[in-house]
């Protein structure tokens, strides 16, 4: 028999942008397969059947956190790309805006996308290729840059703008990496500059 004036308990109500930044937060902390959907609960403060409601499967709460996370951490250096400043100096932003969010001491250090995805499973490879296909995009993202640099003047017709993309691309992994490995902003800072010594020479 129920106890007269006793409300039924209803989960806990949880704002959908904050359960991404909670989940992105430990992702980026433990990785993919580091972070079980315990984890996830936990964090969150909801049950199972309120998370799948809210976000779907554990695959489809990671793509959303990392296209929440994604927005906020590039931004700077998505603008310096697409805008209209001179392409050595939107490339050189764009990397010293890595430096800086890497070794950030008010967020988890490196990049999410690089360091969700270091090792994994047979299991998650759909995850894992969805991850590659993102870290292509912002290849790509680079190469436009550099093609425009080309059509304005900035680069010689001949500039191989693949593998410069390619390099600099390189570059910013290698700078999450030691960012999580403890090097400073200074130290990812003067990894920019050598860096930027690989431009190709003015027209």
């Amino acid at each position: 028999m129920s106890v007269p004036g006793r409300k039924r308990g209803r989960p806990r109500l949880l704002d959908r942008d904050a359960g991404l930044e909670i989940a992105a937060r430990l992702f980026w902390e433990h990785g993919y397969e580091g972070t079980s959907v315990a984890d996830l609960t936990s964090a969150m403060g909801i049950p199972p059947p309120s998370l799948y409601a809210m976000y779907g499967s554990k695959d489809e709460l990671f793509s959303q956190a990392l296209d929440f996370a994604s927005v906020r951490e590039t931004k700077v250096g998505l603008e310096a790309l697409q805008g209209k400043m001179a392409a050595r100096e939107a490339v050189t932003l764009y990397l010293l805006d890595a430096a800086y969010r890497f070794a950030d001491p008010g967020r988890p250090r490196g990049c999410m996308v690089s360091t969700a995805f270091l090792q994994y499973s047979e299991k998650s490879e759909d995850v894992a290729k969805a991850v590659a296909s993102r870290r292509e995009l912002g290849l790509q993202t680079l190469k436009a840059r550099l093609d425009r640099a080309i059509a304005e003047g900035e680069l010689d017709r001949e500039t191989d703008t693949d593998s410069l993309a390619r390099f600099y691309g390189a570059v910013v992994q290698g700078m999450s990496a030691q960012a999580c490995d403890g090097a400073s902003e200074e130290t990812l800072k003067r990894l920019v500059e050598i860096a930027m010594r690989a431009w190709p020479a003015p027209l």
